[in-house]
């Protein structure tokens, strides 16, 4: 059996990563080549490697990031209000295996949903299926599934999700159905999904926010239990830049 008949069969089995490794390994000249073991070992990893990256790719492009963020280029000092510390803490990923939320506070440019989306990328490269939605296109798409019957199927698919990321909240009033979809949201995910925030309005005007003193409890008891709370401070960054 020639390689390039092996070749056509690993491409044929779907084994990319391993196609592409042996690839590299025939282009070696004879006396570098390794022994079968190492050989087979090297064509293992490489496929390992290479379904993990596409899996990462299927994850980024589902969660839709507003940004494409990385922790590294989050900018931390306490004037800002966002330690390394805290930074590397929430980078280990535990809040997401307790199924903790993260609330995060700021004025308009001082990084909130470049934070969030960063958390999100951070998610989807730990394997974690992570969606971000602005609140506007939270609403308008709660708004249509209930229209065209899809709203159980669109609650369904958000409880798949282990990470969700609700960008701006505060923004425009909820509506009723939409405070009643938020704390289903949240029911379901409690201690078992994780839910980030961002939003203008500091945490204690929450409350008066959603204006529903029953609703509003049941969210907020939900939503902030064990949460992380960040308040980010200091000037817009888009005027700085």
């Amino acid at each position: 059996m020639n390689t390039e008949t092996t070749l056509q069969q690993l491409h044929g089995l779907r084994l990319t990563g391993m196609a592409k490794r042996y690839e590299t390994l025939l282009s070696l000249p004879t006396h570098q080549q390794e022994d079968a073991h190492t050989i087979v070992a090297l064509m293992c990893q490489a496929e390992q490697e290479y379904r993990s990256d596409k899996q990462t790719q299927r994850l980024l492009k589902a969660g839709k990031l507003r940004y494409r963020a990385n922790l590294e280029e989050v900018i931390c000092s306490p004037e800002r209000g966002l330690t390394k510390e805290t930074l590397l803490q929430l980078a280990e990923g535990h809040y997401l295996e307790k199924g903790q939320n993260i609330l995060i506070h700021g004025q308009t440019g001082t990084g909130k949903s470049f934070l969030a989306c960063a958390l999100g990328r951070s998610a989807c490269l730990m394997g974690y299926k992570t969606l971000y939605l602005s609140m506007n296109k939270f609403l308008e798409t709660l708004a249509q599934s209930r229209i065209d019957g899809t709203y159980l199927k669109l609650i369904k698919q958000l409880a798949a999700k282990k990470l969700i990321i609700l960008d701006d909240f505060g923004l425009k009033p909820l509506s009723g159905d939409a405070k009643l979809t938020l704390l289903d949201l949240l029911e379901d995910r409690y201690g078992d999904g994780s839910v980030i925030i961002t939003s203008q309005l500091p945490f204690e005007h929450f409350y008066a926010f959603l204006d529903q003193p029953t609703v509003a409890e049941a969210i907020l008891d939900r939503l902030s239990a064990a949460a992380h709370k960040i308040e980010l401070q200091g000037q817009s960054l888009r005027k700085r830049k």
